[in-house]
């Protein structure tokens, strides 16, 4: 796996002029389907990359742009977080960017998913409408549900009944997927919190203490569960594997 430079692709559209990418590749010769990583608020850290990676061995060729490449995350994590509560911006094009260089490589299909933890499943969400499939998984809710819905591409989605930051969210989002008639699968996990899906605790190690005791971090049997449902749903939707193997 290695880094690649999307600078030009971000920079004609306002995005990081230094724009800088995570990518995994699957094994063998393609064309493989394209997968665009949002990473959660801590950025791309090792979890992450772990993410991407077992995206690539299902069979998508995966990039995970950086969102903080100008600037770190104490820097540029509040630029990114207004961008997505107003619906465009920087975060958006960086993710564009992704999304384009996939589709113009010869061993990409063209078809191109997003899949998105935290902070980047609200990207997942924001920018369905741009992807062929988006796969959020916790993420936050635009204050334009209805309208974003109407234009959404197919979407699968996971959430956790123990986080108490998205209560009613699968609810909402569920409920205006089926009322655009976008084909989707919305499911809450009852004994799961949020970053349920990660395979250890992440983040700064002074939070760590404080965000175990919200009921954050990994929920290995919904996580199973979770990873199944997006592996159907993107080989549906995109082609490839049908599971996102650990």
């Amino acid at each position: 796996m290695t880094e690649i430079d999307l600078s030009d692709l971000a920079r004609d559209g306002g995005g990081s002029p230094n724009l800088r990418a995570y990518l995994a590749r699957p094994e063998g010769e393609g064309p493989w389907p394209g997968v665009v990583v949002a990473h959660e608020v801590f950025g791309v850290d090792e979890q992450m990359r772990r993410h991407a990676d077992r995206m690539a061995r299902a069979g998508y060729l995966t990039v995970l742009p950086d969102l903080y490449s100008d600037g770190g995350g104490l820097r540029c994590v509040r630029g990114v977080v207004s961008a997505l509560g107003a619906g465009h911006g920087r975060a958006f094009t960086d993710l564009l960017a992704g999304r384009d260089w996939l589709r113009a490589q010869n061993d990409c299909t063209g078809r191109v998913g997003v899949l998105g933890f935290c902070l980047g499943g609200g990207f997942a969400i924001a920018s369905a409408p741009d992807f062929d499939a988006s796969a959020p998984n916790y993420g936050y809710l635009p204050g334009d549900l209805q309208a974003v819905a109407a234009r959404s591409c197919p979407m699968v989605a996971s959430y956790a009944a123990r986080d108490r930051t998205l209560v009613g969210a699968a609810d909402r989002l569920r409920g205006a997927l089926r009322e655009a008639g976008v084909p989707n699968d919305v499911k809450e996990y009852p004994d799961a919190g949020h970053s349920f899906l990660n395979e250890a605790p992440n983040g700064p190690r002074p939070l760590r203490v404080v965000l175990r005791a919200m009921g954050t971090g990994p929920h290995p049997e919904s996580a199973a569960d979770a990873w199944e449902r997006i592996g159907s749903f993107f080989a549906e939707h995109l082609g490839g594997e049908r599971e996102a193997e650990s």
